[in-house]
Formats: structure tokens, C-alpha cells, sequence
């Protein structure tokens, strides 16, 4: 997706809570926000109908234009003469426009982003779902240049985030400490809808603040055929994280759901869940470290099961040793209400 695109966010949040949310937004990548220049408390761009706004929403005809300001006017379309009108206002100097289209909206905004296509006016469509952002961001294959999405929490930030193809997590290196043999469990495959390439896995982990990269199957070995739509992810009980944040267990996911799909760079996507099969199986024991922080997964004992090195290199769990290094997400530890963070909470999991 071109990098230039940016989730807008209008945080439907109280005065109180907001200098709370707006670090939050920062933290996750957001660069702009809808929202009145006073309230603005952190470093983000704004847009709003005041001159004081880095994008500047002209609200009536004639209004004057501030100095070395973006400015734009807002639309609703109803029929082929609003977004003609969008054209011509677009053609006299309008840096964006904010295109609010209510029943119809696919055709609408391939209209309209066919007809500015050619222009420098950026296209902001408002949203009000994260399935409507990843409509609006590849509608035409081109999409609009920012999506202005309501939320009121940071889960619901970081679900739309993914639509938009920048959300990132920092991977590190963990250190290998222990292996063991712990026997038969049950252990999920999660098959998505997806074609999976090299590199590309799931976050998974015994630990909610350290999970593993867990690599798909999409190398294959001597005796199996490559399945680049599976990762034999672990054991039932480990957990797995979402799109919008939250943590599942892995006995959880199932036709429908939707996982995370992390690169060895860290870039994430969302891939749809075509079937989860669970079956028993000799299982390992793998414990690594980040720093102070220890985590752990169980997984299959098989060679098919990869994780992956810091230099991008696949290395099967039936190959690791301690003091090896693989690549996992480690953060500091942090409560869990049914999946969704509780950052005063105190927790400890061993």
C-alpha cells in the first residue's frame, strides 16, 4: 500500500480520558487526528474547522484561507452531481476533501477517486467500522489517501491499523535456554484462506507479553508436501495474538476467526481462518529469553515446525539447541481481561 496513507483518527473518548489516549495513538504510529488544536496535548497533526488546525476545514464559501495551512471542505454524497461538485471545488485549490457517502459507497468513491486520481487533492473517506477502512483503502486498487475512523478504544486503533499495512511489532532476539520432551497434548493447525509466504508466521506463546514466530509450512521436507496456508502454531492452551490486540487461546480460534500474520520483519497483516485442526501429539518444551523477560511454548515435536533466525534462516524445533537465537515478540508483563490488556494489573506467569 503506498506508505502516504494514514488511518485518521476522531477519538470518541471524555476530556479526561483523552490526555491518556493521545500517547496511546503516538505509541501505535498514528500521525493525525480529527480533533479541536486546544485538546491536542501530544505532538500529532490535526484536522478540524479552526485556523489553528494543520488541516484547516473551511465550513462555509468564501471562508478565508489561513497561510501555509492544508485546507479542504467537507462533502456528503447523495448523486452524481455531489461528487461533479467535489471535482470542481477540488480544481480550485483544495488541498483534501472529507467525502462522507452514506448508503452507496463503493461506486461512489471509485467515481470519485477516478476523477482525482490525476490531482493533487487527497481523498479522506470517514468510516465507522474497521471492515469499512479496509474498504476504503483498497477501493480501485488506488484507495483513498486517509480513512477518518471513530474510536473510542486503543484495541479498535490497532484492529483498523492492520487494514492499513503499517502496523509493526519489534521483534527480538531470544535466546534459547531449555528444550524438553514433555510428552502427548493436543496441538492446533490453523489453516487460513490465505496463501502464506517465507517468512510470514503467527505470534505464539505460553505468555501473553512474549510470543514466539512461529513460521508457516510453506517449505515443506523430505516427506511432506509444502502448505503455505498452515501453521502447526502449539499447544491448545498457548496463546495467540489478534488484529485488534487481544490474546486467544489457541483451542479458541476457528472457521471465521481472524489471526494476525506477522514477517520476519515484524510487518503485520490479517489472514481469515479457513479451518483449525486439532490433533494429539508428542509435544516440546521450548523456553527462550529477552533480557529479564522468560517465555515459553509448547509445540509439536516435529520437523516441520520452524521458527525463525535473526538473519531471516528457518531453523525446525527439532534443531534447536540452547544458547540459539530465533526471533520473538517480548514485552513487559501486563494483566488480561478475556484477551484485552490491563495495564495496572498486576500478573506473573510461569
Amino acid at each position: 500500500m503506498n506508505k502516504d496513507r494514514e488511518l485518521i483518527i476522531l477519538p470518541k473518548v471524555s476530556q479526561a480520558q483523552l490526555s491518556k489516549f493521545l500517547p496511546q495513538l503516538e505509541s501505535e504510529g498514528i500521525r493525525t487526528i480529527y480533533l479541536d488544536p486546544k485538546k491536542n496535548t501530544g505532538k500529532l497533526h490535526t484536522v478540524y474547522a479552526s485556523a489553528s488546525a494543520d488541516y484547516v476545514v473551511l465550513e462555509k464559501n468564501g471562508a478565508a484561507k489561513p497561510k501555509g495551512k492544508k485546507i479542504g471542505k467537507r462533502f456528503k454524497v447523495l448523486s452524481n452531481e455531489d461528487i461533479d461538485g467535489i471535482l470542481e471545488s477540488s480544481k480550485k485549490g483544495l488541498d483534501f476533501v472529507i467525502v462522507e457517502v452514506k448508503d452507496w459507497k463503493i461506486i461512489p468513491l471509485e467515481n470519485i477517486i477516478a476523477k482525482l486520481h490525476k490531482i493533487n487533492t487527497k481523498i479522506f473517506a470517514i468510516a465507522r467500522s474497521p471492515e469499512e477502512v479496509r474498504k476504503m483503502f483498497s477501493i480501485l486498487e488506488v484507495g483513498v489517501d486517509g480513512v477518518i475512523y471513530s474510536a473510542s478504544s486503543i484495541n479498535k486503533v490497532r484492529e483498523a491499523m492492520v487494514y492499513l499495512g503499517t502496523r509493526n511489532f519489534e521483534l527480538k532476539r531470544a535466546k534459547i535456554t531449555e528444550i524438553k520432551e514433555v510428552g502427548d497434548g493436543e496441538r492446533v493447525c490453523v489453516d487460513t484462506a490465505s496463501m502464506l509466504r517465507k517468512g510470514e508466521g503467527m505470534l505464539i506463546g505460553n505468555r501473553s507479553n512474549f510470543l514466539f514466530l512461529v513460521h508457516n509450512e510453506s517449505v515443506g521436507s523430505s516427506f511432506t508436501s509444502p502448505r503455505p496456508f498452515r501453521v502447526n502454531a502449539g499447544a491448545v492452551h498457548c496463546y495467540t495474538l489478534s488484529p485488534d490486540g487481544t490474546t486467544s487461546y489457541l483451542s479458541e480460534v476457528e472457521t471465521g476467526s481472524e489471526v494476525l500474520i506477522i514477517n520476519s520483519k515484524g510487518n503485520a497483516r490479517r489472514a481469515t481462518v479457513g479451518r483449525s485442526k486439532i490433533e494429539r501429539r508428542p509435544m516440546l518444551m521450548i523456553k527462550a529469553s529477552v533480557s529479564d523477560e522468560v517465555g515459553g511454548i509448547i509445540a509439536q515435536d516435529a520437523e516441520t515446525i520452524r521458527f525463525v533466525r535473526p538473519d531471516g534462516k528457518l531453523v525446525s524445533v527439532t534443531h534447536l539447541k540452547p544458547g540459539d537465537y530465533i526471533m520473538a515478540f517480548a514485552k513487559t508483563a501486563t494483566g488480561r481481561h478475556f484477551g484485552m490488556e490491563v495495564s495496572d494489573e498486576y500478573i506473573l506467569e510461569k
